[in-house]
């Protein structure tokens, strides 16, 4: 006891010293088309002759005024600055901020100029102030006096139209620290790109940079024109290198870009910029005062209560919570409860071999009660604190009181020794998943049963937002969720996720460690709200709609694109929309049907939550009494907010590891970036 009392005065002392290694926060904002050139002058600082104009940031001065065009230099960076790393300037070992920056630019070569020049930059700086003499070949960075000092203190990406002595060729990327001498070169003629051709064209830039293993990768992609769809990210960089902000940058900085022309001219725009950035929260010196003086008293406290506490969670362990066996009693129609040794029996002491499937909520392990001629599933919830406690009571409550033929019934549950469990009916034939993801092994699905199935499922969540007497949000529809029964009735499970709302409202669940929920099922808008609506259900049905007709698993990345809807898309772009379907069906489909429970299922996946169909529509599109819905070829941009724009505060907690994320689609999608991890994503423009 003494030793584990001096193991807790150590960690409080420790934990005094580094009270400022606190959850990482997360911005993220997307910016333009930049017409409200008002609105977008309170968030930018506009080192002139850079300005907003034509509905761009005119980083080096455009046409549209009476400027002169050579030997100028500009920036143009976010008024708010992020605190990139925290603790010691020496301490490399420890990880720096992750961002991830996607821009669309066009560098335009005016009157056909033989010679462009000189550049343009994304840049990582510790002010915002513009070096005097900073044209031509010093890309409004540096300039001859300053170039290569580490004072500087930032670091670019830059994209490179003019060939200096010391650089590759007049069209290449690269990674300058503190000086426009590139510590890296990529000549991107052999990638087929060419920054300032004779003619318009517009590149999507993404800059992503992991604070864990300190790595910065670019992607360039060619986009068709100005405002169409944003194409699917590349899957492998034009430059990737090592690189350690800390101590290089200034620990507090700013991002956003510069440029330069020269006796060469050149415009520098950008039209779309999205940016998302894991920060450190800057440091409250309150914080350690009230650690060290409070250590002596909390150390005392600790010493008179760890015996006491230890006693109370063995009596706690030993017996039942009397508030949930309360909570319990007090539904309506409760359900019948089961004794622990009963379910123990039947499970042959919850033997592996009995085990039918694992989730974030528990292990279900199959059960047979030989003298009732039952046959059970019993879901054992994996966590028996208070948030386990939770997630059981509301599954319980729910589902108590649910009365459909394809929801899985639930016949009971208990409470023992801090265990909790619900007992539903056993479905033979498992979950949809096993079926369509099987392997050779496994029997495929017909068209029929599957397009049954489909219809089935859709009934169950019609009734879960519309004809019980509360709106039930389900929150975790997947293939994995759906059961089938002997008969292959389908029957839609797990409702560890599922509230109930009072009209239109949301609700938000999140884990300790991010936002609930599978990747490749969330709805994009989802990551900003962390809330669940039934239009978010609607997406994770079109999710199921696609993984049953195309038996394929949402995060499936084909053809260079990264989910599977992204895939779909692009198949019902180009007039090849059945070559979506499953493989393994052959020739044997119904080819309308097929067509329309795919265009169902892209418009249930429509980045904006307004536009998907509500389930009474999706029940008649089924049920063929209305023709398939109508799907634009081109995936629409993902926006946040929908329907004004994002402020300059938009800062949340850092949540998750997805971001921005999952599988993640083309076009913008968002990003939950968490201390523990960096995931990259695509961008909106």
């Amino acid at each position: 006891m003494t030793a584990k009392i001096g193991t807790i005065i150590v960690l409080i002392c420790l934990a005094a010293t580094i009270s400022e290694a606190r959850k990482l926060e997360t911005f993220s904002n997307q910016y333009g088309p930049f017409n409200d050139t008002v609105h977008y002058y309170d968030i930018f600082e506009v080192e002139s002759p850079a300005t907003i104009s034509n509905d761009a940031l005119q980083v080096t001065p455009d046409t549209g005024g009476d400027f002169n065009l050579y030997n100028r230099s500009g920036r143009v960076l976010l008024k708010r600055r992020f605190k990139l790393w925290d603790g010691e300037i020496n301490s490399h070992s420890e990880r720096v901020a992750s961002f991830n920056s996607s821009f669309l630019i066009n560098v335009y070569r005016l009157n056909n100029s033989p010679t462009p020049g000189e550049g343009l930059t994304f840049v990582i700086a510790p002010d915002t102030e513009l070096p005097p003499g900073s044209s031509g070949e010093y890309l409004g960075l540096t300039n001859s006096t300053t170039d290569g000092n580490s004072t500087n203190q930032l670091v670019a990406i830059e994209f490179d139209t003019f060939k200096q002595y010391f650089d590759p060729d007049a069209n290449h990327i690269g990674l300058n620290i503190n000086s426009v001498r590139s510590n890296m070169s990529v000549p991107l003629t052999p990638f087929g790109i060419e920054i300032a051709p004779n003619d318009t064209k517009f590149y999507n830039i993404w800059v992503q940079y992991d604070g864990i293993n300190k790595n910065i990768e670019v992607y360039i992609a060619q986009q068709a024109d100005k405002n169409g769809s944003t194409p699917p990210r590349p899957t492998s960089p034009v430059l990737r290198s090592h690189l350690e902000l800390r101590g290089v940058v200034n620990q507090h900085s700013y991002f956003g870009f510069s440029a330069s022309t020269g006796n060469s001219i050149q415009l520098n725009c950008i039209l779309r910029w999205n940016l998302t950035v894991e920060y450190y929260p800057d440091d409250n010196p309150w914080l350690k005062i009230v650690l060290w003086a409070g250590v002596p008293a909390v150390v005392l406290l600790l010493m008179g209560a760890a015996g006491l506490g230890y006693y109370l969670r063995k009596r706690q362990l030993a017996r039942s919570d009397p508030n949930i066996l309360g909570a319990l009693k007090s539904l309506p129609g409760t359900p019948r409860e089961f004794q622990f040794k009963d379910l123990k029996k039947a499970t042959n002491n919850f033997d592996e071999k009995n085990k039918l499937g694992q989730g974030g909520f528990g292990v279900v392990y199959r059960g047979s009660f030989p003298n009732e001629s039952l046959e059970v599933a019993v879901k054992c919830f994996s966590r028996d604190s208070i948030k386990g406690q939770d997630d059981f009571l509301a599954e319980l409550t729910i589902i108590n009181r649910l009365r459909h033929k394809h929801l899985v019934r639930l016949l009971g549950w208990c409470h023992k020794n801090g265990k909790l469990l619900l007992v539903y009916d056993y479905m033979p034939n498992g979950s949809l998943d096993k079926h369509l993801f099987g392997g050779a092994d496994t029997t495929p699905l017909s068209w029929n049963l599957r397009y049954k199935i489909i219809s089935e499922v859709a009934a169950a969540l019609h009734y879960l937002h519309n004809e019980y007497d509360q709106r039930v949000v389900h929150h975790h529809l997947k293939a994995s969720n759906i059961m089938l029964d002997s008969d292959f009735n389908a029957r839609l499970g797990d409702f560890g996720l599922a509230r109930t709302l009072d009209n239109e409202k949301t609700y938000c669940l999140e884990a300790e460690d991010g936002l609930v929920g599978t990747p490749g099922y969330i709805a994009p808008e989802c990551f900003h709200t962390c809330g669940a609506t039934q239009q978010s259900d609607v997406y994770a049905f079109g999710a199921v709609l696609l993984e049953v007709v195309c038996g394929r698993r949402p995060g499936t990345k084909l053809a260079g694109f990264q989910i599977l809807v992204d895939w779909v898309w692009s198949l019902y772009r180009e007039r090849r929309l059945l070559e979506a379907v499953d493989e393994k069906l052959g020739d044997d489909y119904a080819v309308e049907e097929a067509e329309g429970i795919l265009l169902l299922a892209l418009a249930c996946s429509h980045p904006s939550a307004s536009e998907r169909p509500k389930t009474e529509v999706i029940l008649q599109i089924i049920s063929g009494s209305v023709p398939a819905p109508y799907v634009p070829p081109f995936k629409p941009a993902f926006v946040w907010p929908a329907a004004v724009p994002m402020g300059d505060d938009s800062i949340s907690q850092a949540s998750t590891a997805d971001t921005t994320t999952p599988p993640y689609e083309s076009g913008w999608t968002p990003q939950c970036l968490s201390p523990e991890s960096y995931h990259s994503g695509n961008s909106l423009v």
